[in-house]
């Protein structure tokens, strides 16, 4: 718009620049030619001239000189943009950045792991640890770096990964990644499949040996002797079963743990049923049961089947580990809007570093006596799976030479 009003203005100044010109010839043509109308054109010539100049455009003063390139702005710092910062708040993982190796924004996470004091601090330092001071002092230079494994870091016996993210500069992005619970779980992995592997390989041993013994001796054997031989394979392959009902019984409550239950049973008729089928039993030291349930009822939701093995386990085991003649208590107690579940025995006790890792997979405190007894290494587990589907809480306690209690308490059916 502005260059077709430019070129309008030029035209009309060149239309008007001629008719002077014209006017001025008209009138020396009628004068005769003489001075004066040479003197008129002449002045029309001027005239027509500076009406031409005046309609050219005027050039603009360049401020930069001609030819000067135009400015680059300096590139904007994500470390230092509001949006970044309102991002670096909300992640939960420790996330540090950094401006030449100095820690210039660390979320609440990091600041957690680390300490306060990191914003500001060479990161070199603010991560103390010998595999992430030396990568860090190699990532000038280098687009990528492979993560690290922080061993034993923030403390013994825990594992953290490092990673970067390079931005304009010099400035990086660094990730912290706890990865303590990942190894703990792939080491529990390792040792259940380790440890099942065992138990089922030590009476498989026994059943095959004494199997081979009977087949070498071709009937020449007396009775006692292969009745005992036969008793021992009889005692393992039941060892062997036991030990794999419990293991399917381990998978299935994990299986569900996540899934509460929703049918509404009663402890005290669950607790009732199994002691009445120990007692039906041949298992040794069943007169010793004290049953303590009381007369009402125990109203919760909750698996029922389930139910009755943990408290199949909690008093087979104090019948298995408590002094023969002595009482193996069961009661039943109401704790407000809980109900408490509680076995205890009269043994050997348990000293207390033990019992913190009483309810892991094939932890024995005394291997010998529990494999005497036909112990499994799988009753406490179970019982703290299905307790912890059932929102129970279990505690275990014992004093050395007086015995052991075991109890879970279990939330009550709200009334309707």
């Amino acid at each position: 718009m502005r260059g077709a009003m430019a070129m309008f203005d030029r035209l009309s100044s060149l239309v008007i620049a001629l008719t002077l010109v014209a006017i001025a010839a008209i009138f020396a043509t009628l004068t005769g030619g003489d001075p004066l109308s040479i003197a008129i054109m002449v002045l029309a010539g001027f005239l027509a001239a500076a009406t031409v100049y005046s309609a050219l455009p005027v050039a603009l003063p360049d401020p930069k000189g001609a030819g000067a390139e135009p400015a680059v702005a300096p590139p904007v710092s994500l470390l230092r943009h509001p949006d970044f910062a309102h991002w670096v708040d909300q992640e939960k993982e420790p996330l540090i950045g950094t401006a030449d190796n100095i820690v210039t924004i660390a979320n609440d996470a990091a600041i957690r792991l680390l300490g306060r004091h990191i914003v500001g601090a060479d990161v070199r330092t603010a991560i103390r640890h010998p595999a992430a001071t030396d990568w860090l002092s190699r990532i000038e230079g280098q687009e990528q770096l492979e993560t690290v494994n922080l061993i034993d870091f923030p403390r013994p016996g825990q594992r953290w990964t490092m990673r970067i993210a390079a931005l304009s500069g010099s400035e990086y992005i660094i990730f912290l990644s706890d990865r303590s619970a990942i190894d703990a779980a792939d080491r529990m992995r390792s040792d259940f499949v380790a440890n099942a592997s065992h138990e089922l390989r030590t009476p498989l041993a026994a059943i095959l040996g004494y199997v081979e013994t009977l087949q070498e001796m071709n009937g020449e054997a007396d009775a006692p002797t292969r009745n005992r031989f036969l008793s021992i394979i009889d005692r393992e392959a039941r060892r062997m079963q036991q030990l794999v009902i419990d293991l399917l019984s381990i998978s299935r409550v994990e299986a569900d743990r996540f899934r509460r239950p929703t049918t509404p049973v009663d402890l005290a008729v669950i607790v009732q049923t199994t002691i009445a089928q120990l007692r039906d039993s041949e298992q040794p030291r069943t007169k010793d049961i004290v049953a303590r349930l009381g007369d009402a009822a125990q109203p919760m939701l909750g698996d029922e089947a389930q139910l009755g093995q943990l408290a199949h386990n909690i008093i087979s085991n104090a019948m298995k580990y408590g002094h023969a003649g002595t009482p193996v208590t069961v009661e039943l107690v109401r704790e407000g809007r809980r109900v408490r579940l509680s076995v205890s025995d009269e043994g050997d006790g348990i000293a207390p570093d033990h019992l913190p890792r009483l309810t892991e997979r094939f932890y024995r405190v005394d291997e010998a006596r529990s494999r005497s007894v036909g112990g499994t290494g799988l009753g406490l587990a179970i019982v703290k799976h299905i307790s912890e589907r059932h929102q129970g809480q279990l505690d275990i306690d014992s004093e050395v030479g007086k015995g052991t209690r075991v109890s879970v308490a279990f939330p009550l059916l709200a009334p309707a």
